[in-house]
């Protein structure tokens, strides 16, 4: 539960999806369909609740590809804008606003919030080399330059990262740099640009989010925090050298604009702004209670980066709670938007129209709350069909049509609970009682288990009496079964409305019910005798298997195409000439791996001892999404001997192993022949 429970309001922001793509369902169970249980609840509870979402606009991947499809930026914007926010309208995600941050309030929010740190002294100012390309007159960000890792040898590796290996870059260690612009190679050249210093801010995070958390934040999201304070915390910048975004509001920062990690979560606030003129008390006051809906990899963005900001800022308050969700894979492999390897939201929607809580269903049924999760086909089939339909819905449909079959579709009255009833009624009870305290916690698989535990309950009930046997020895006993089986259909209503508020709404039309608070969960006596009820309809159908080998044909054929396309990836062309005096400057040897490590921390990274015939050394190797250290262990290699020692992850490399890479990625060892002793000469 809430460690603070006199909140007057609540202000639930979820994680700005990035318009350069549409939602996924890996989008959806990590961060909006949680947000939006979440905030349904609270709005059954009564509270003054905002839930603030928007599309984030600016950042180097939306010039990217605005350069690449020759249109501005603005029209790639504008059209993953409309087709997300259509996408939520659609499936329900009840936002109280869905703004953006290519508004003009935006803009203003957040050159206000910067002008006002920058005036406090909030930030430090550095003078550093960057790349730069001279033919198109522009310094090149991190992901406006390509070049090759010096890790694992990628030749697609961007300036910040590499996405063979995994390893955080920067754009100057990568060899032969090019610019995305013009495929030129840039130059480097003197440029400005501000901090955060979140190497001050260390002392005050290690108390708020250490030692004021430890308990209640998830057990992910503390860890990564902690793991990034105790790795020592270093200043970031907080402006880029760009054309698109928030211009940076100080003299002396032409062509400069605010980094976009630093104005998206300020896009909270000015999506906020936007909705009401009484904003400050949803962001100043303390007796508000915010929480942040993300995704595993906005952790230390939510809960370092943009509380330093606040805290910096002096007026905000803090994030009370940031329940992020991890990863949720699609059939046994990683959702990937670049391999089309995903279920998009929109043409779920035009797929399966109405069936927007089935989705809504399963998706928090195989949520990835505590660790990362999968979704099939399969499975999406098995839980429509034997718990929506044969549980749910079924439970529905049958106390319906026995109402209108004895009672002329009105609330009979009851004549006596026995001691069967009283334990359901009980039961009845205590289950709201439970989601609530589910929900509070952010445990929200586990608060809609027990609201389908009500509809166990009601078919278990109804089965266990058999009412169809006894009507026409005992019509005031079917009476009270139906009754008390109506008040259940009733009290889902309430209890399933955050998670499957299509079909409450539907139930209610059905028993002719309003929507009650989730006060009215303690009554249960929701029906009165004699209430009319509309007839019956399905709440749910089955799904048939050619829709499902629909969708699981659609997933293989991008595989395959994706395959397809790999193979057809041509060799790459041959460098540039050099000279045999270049050459020579190399001196590979051949050695044998003696030992092979995974370098704690890291997904890519081997820590290998290899004997070179001179000597035994330690190579620091990407290549550990390719093998298993101890399958390497004897292999021989050619050992770039003569290559400058490289820190990395604490550990000095002391040369480069040689590997062939295939064009679809593969790779492979390049090995000498069994005669050739650790330590021959390659020439």
């Amino acid at each position: 539960m809430d460690k603070k429970t006199d909140y007057q309001r609540y202000t639930v922001t979820s994680a700005l999806p990035y318009a350069n793509g549409p939602i996924h369902i890996g989008h959806l169970a990590g961060v909006y369909i949680p947000a939006d249980i979440y905030v349904r609840f609270l709005r059954m509870n009564g509270a003054d609740v905002i839930f603030i979402g928007g599309s984030d606009e600016h950042g180097v991947p939306i010039t990217i590809k605005a350069l690449q499809q020759g249109v501005t930026p603005q029209d790639i914007v504008d059209r993953y804008h409309g087709i997300i926010k259509k996408s939520f309208e659609d499936f329900g995600i009840s936002f109280d606003i869905y703004s953006r941050t290519s508004n003009k309030v935006h803009h203003e929010t957040a050159s206000a919030f910067f002008r006002k740190m920058y005036e406090a002294g909030q930030f430090i100012e550095k003078v550093s080399q960057q790349y730069f390309d001279e033919e198109t007159g522009h310094f090149l960000a991190d992901r406006y330059i390509t070049g090759t890792c010096p890790h694992c040898g990628y030749d697609k590796a961007y300036g910040d990262q590499c996405e063979k290996c995994g390893t955080s870059l920067n754009a100057t260690d990568l060899i032969h740099p090019k610019s995305v612009l013009s495929g030129n190679q840039p130059i480097l050249k003197e440029t400005r640009h501000w901090f955060l210093p979140l190497d001050q801010y260390e002392p005050w995070l290690r108390e708020w989010i250490i030692e004021g958390h430890k308990d209640d934040w998830k057990p992910n999201v503390y860890g990564q925090c902690k793991s990034w304070i105790d790795q020592g915390l270093q200043p970031r910048a907080v402006t880029r050298d760009l054309d698109w975004g928030v211009k940076v509001p100080i003299e002396g920062a032409d062509g400069k604009v605010l980094y976009v990690w630093f104005d998206a979560p300020i896009g909270y606030i000015s999506a906020t702004r936007e909705l009401t003129p009484d904003w400050e008390k949803y962001w100043k006051d303390k007796q508000t209670k915010l929480v942040h809906f993300i995704g595993k990899d906005n952790i230390v963005f939510h809960c370092i980066i943009f509380p330093a900001m606040l805290k910096g800022e002096g007026t905000f308050i803090m994030p009370d709670n940031v329940p992020a969700n991890e990863f949720l894979n699609l059939e046994g492999e990683k959702i990937s938007t670049s391999r089309n390897w995903a279920v998009w939201l929109h043409e779920y929607l035009e797929d399966f129209p109405d069936k927007q809580d089935v989705l809504r269903y399963v998706l928090t049924s195989a949520a990835p709350e505590t660790k990362d999760n999968d979704f099939t086909w399969k499975d999406f089939q098995a839980r429509n069909n034997s718990e929506l339909v044969a549980i749910l819905g079924n439970f529905i449909n049958r106390t319906m049509v026995l109402t209108h079959k004895y009672f002329e579709g009105k609330v009979p009255v009851v004549d006596l609970f026995n001691e069967s009833d009283s334990v359901v009624l009980e039961e009845m009870r205590q289950i709201p009682v439970r989601i609530s305290i589910s929900l509070h916690s952010y445990r929200f698989r586990e608060g809609l288990s027990e609201m389908m535990n009500l509809a166990r309950l009601g078919n278990k009930y109804l089965t266990d009496n058999e009412p169809w046997k006894l009507f026409s020895t005992n019509p005031a006993r079917v009476g009270t079964i139906l009754n008390l089986s109506l008040q259940i259909c009733a009290l889902l209503t309430i209890t399933g409305e955050p998670f499957l508020p299509f079909s409450m709404k539907k139930v209610r039309q059905i028993l002719n019910l309003p929507l009650f608070s989730w006060e009215d969960a303690s009554k249960l006596d929701w029906l009165k005798p004699g209430h009319q009820l509309n007839p019956p309809e399905l709440l749910f159908e089955k799904i048939e298997d050619p829709a499902i080998e629909a969708q699981v044909t659609k997933l293989i054929k991008t595989k395959e195409a994706n395959e397809a396309a790999q193979l057809n990836l041509t060799v790459k062309p041959a460098k540039e000439v050099i000279q045999y005096e270049d050459f020579i400057k190399m001196d590979i040897r051949s050695g044998t791996i003696l030992e092979a490590v995974k370098v704690p921390r890291t997904d890519k990274l081997l820590k290998l001892k290899i004997d070179t015939g001179l000597d035994q050394r330690i190579v620091v190797s990407g290549i550990a999404g390719f093998f298993k250290p101890e399958g390497i262990i004897g292999k021989r290699v050619c050992i770039l001997m003569n290559l400058a020692p490289r820190i990395l992850k604490g550990i000095e490399s002391q040369g480069m192993i040689l590997m062939a890479e295939n064009p679809d990625g593969t790779l492979f060892f390049v090995t000498p022949d069994d005669g050739a002793i650790n330590g021959a000469d390659i020439k």
